[in-house]
């Protein structure tokens, strides 16, 4: 719950701290602009207060690793979802509609995450887990969009060091297997999930790991 909490605080803070011409950058998702990924977030929000009041009384069927559906395919933007959201980004028109609109709902995200019982059994996606897992698997999304937004603006803050650990630990065990001591924990999370190809020296520290990258979650 406390990564939770600091791992979207961290990310507020940096679309906070925007400046309108960032806005119309690339991000760190293919065929999206910053402002795109803004968007996304606010939707990610939405779901997260959606989810916090949508009990279930059924059995856990998945954990917070097991909530991530995982592929080798990098996204197109062909998804009718992923097309959607350059569309909703624009409609905002002025930057600062989409900052207030992600500060509206995503303080309403934070405030209901602290609020919640972890041990609550929620239903999301067709799946049943409770909260405490729900909300440790938002801490790998809001990481790794952290990563996504400042992949062109080298001034702009990263995201705690505690939450990169714990998302390259939840990535790992995603992936039933550990990254080389060698790799950073930025860099595992962005060769690991195929936001960046690994360099040859890379490949080879992966052995035989490198085979079976990219772990591309949805």
């Amino acid at each position: 719950m406390d990564l939770f909490s600091r791992s979207w605080t961290a990310l507020l803070a940096a679309v906070a701290g925007l400046s309108d011409e960032d806005f119309e950058r690339a991000s760190g998702c293919r065929g999206w602009l910053v402002r795109d990924l803004v968007c996304h977030l606010v939707i990610d929000a939405q779901d997260v207060l959606i989810t916090l009041v949508t009990p279930s009384e059924g059995e856990p069927t998945v954990d917070a690793a097991g909530y991530w559906k995982v592929s080798q395919t990098p996204p197109t933007g062909e998804d009718p979802l992923d097309a959607l959201i350059p569309r909703l980004a624009a409609a905002y028109g002025e930057p600062r509609w989409l900052k207030f609109h992600l500060d509206d709902v995503g303080s309403a995200a934070g405030r209901a995450a602290v609020l919640a019982d972890p041990g609550l059994l929620v239903s999301t996606q067709d799946e049943v887990l409770t909260v405490g897992d729900y909300l440790s698997a938002y801490v790998l999304e809001w990481t790794l969009h952290h990563l996504d937004l400042i992949a062109h603006l080298p001034s702009a803050a990263g995201p705690p060091a505690e939450t990169l650990g714990a998302a390259r630990a939840a990535l790992e065990k995603i992936a039933g297997a550990a990254f080389p001591a060698s790799f950073s924990d930025v860099d595992a999370l962005l060769v690991g999930t195929g936001r960046r190809a690994p360099t040859g020296a890379e490949r080879g520290d992966l052995g035989e790991l490198a085979a079976r990258l990219p772990f591309v979650l949805g």
